[in-house]
């Protein structure tokens, strides 16, 4: 596997340089090499979601905070250090998995966020990422302790999600609500398995104690509802899902993530297999080790 982290932060520095008309279409050109990927599944323009739901920096105004966050992004040595994490867990998929199939090239593109969107600064801690299309990984983040600390693992969790659907079929007709929370609970276990417990994202991590057992049992119980319309509330909770246009279910923040890292450490412990081993299994099997009953 190639992985290619492209030098998003000289492009930037170059869009917030140009006249606001001109900044769309030279973000579009950033972006070129993770939207012609992403084109063959449906998703066609990645500067509108940038301007809608991915919590990108705004295109049509200008900001004095922007430039200062790049260059602390820059002198924190982000891209290399993404690029270096994204090296050592392929080795580690790849070992674990001899022969996994895989994306030729991973193009990885990272954009700053906007600091006033409280989805990406407030719930997700200042960064969160899109990986599960094989061949593309797009990370957004704004600079916070935290996610100058952890965007690299950030990396890591969607780079196990591009491997897993290489394996692994995602068909947004008949995808489960079970297929999805256990791909989050593996790609942060697998985090766990590079960094530990501290690299891990605050999203696994965001529900404890009662609010936990009673999200695990509403997405144990719903592990086979199917259609990705469904899915948003179950995983990144019903604000997530309003936001998104989808329905809500009645469930926290991120209720899936700590719903799915409990079902696969069952798995693990279960089979005695790692996170990495586990990349290319199917939901259907982790859910069985894990001992949640499921019809699919």
């Amino acid at each position: 596997m190639k992985i290619v982290v492209h030098d998003t932060a000289s492009a930037m520095l170059d869009i917030l340089q140009r006249p606001l008309a001109e900044r769309p279409d030279a973000l579009r050109d950033m972006l070129g090499p993770v939207q012609r990927v992403m084109s063959a599944v449906g998703i066609t323009d990645l500067t509108e979601m940038h301007r809608g739901q991915g919590s990108g920096f705004r295109l049509d105004r200008e900001d004095p905070r922007y430039v200062p966050a790049l260059r602390r992004m820059r002198d924190a040595a982000v891209w290399d250090r993404i690029e270096d994490t994204l090296g050592v867990a392929w080795e580690r998929i790849s070992g674990a998995v001899p022969g996994i199939r895989h994306a030729d090239t991973v193009h990885v593109v990272l954009v700053l966020g906007d600091p006033d969107d409280d989805h990406l600064t407030v719930r997700s801690a200042g960064y969160f990422g899109l990986g599960g299309i094989p061949g593309a990984i797009h990370l957004t983040m704004w600079p916070t302790e935290t996610s100058l600390a952890k965007i690299g693992y950030a990396a890591a969790h969607e780079l196990h999600h591009n491997v897993r659907y290489a394996n692994v079929t995602w068909d947004p007709m008949t995808v489960t609500v079970g297929e999805h929370v256990v791909a989050e609970g593996l790609a942060e276990a697998f985090v766990r398995e590079l960094g530990g417990e501290q690299a891990m994202g605050p999203w696994s991590q965001a529900l404890t104690g009662a609010a936990l057992d009673g999200a695990y049992e509403k997405i144990a119980a719903d592990v086979d509802v199917a259609g990705m319309q469904h899915l948003t509330a179950y995983v990144l909770g019903d604000a997530t899902a309003r936001r998104m246009g989808q329905p809500a279910v009645g469930l926290p923040d991120f209720a899936g993530y700590g719903a799915g890292l409990r079902i696969v450490d069952a798995h693990l412990a279960a089979s005695g297999l790692t996170a990495a081993q586990s990349t290319a299994l199917t939901a259907r099997e982790i859910l069985v080790n894990a001992g949640v009953p499921t019809g699919a």
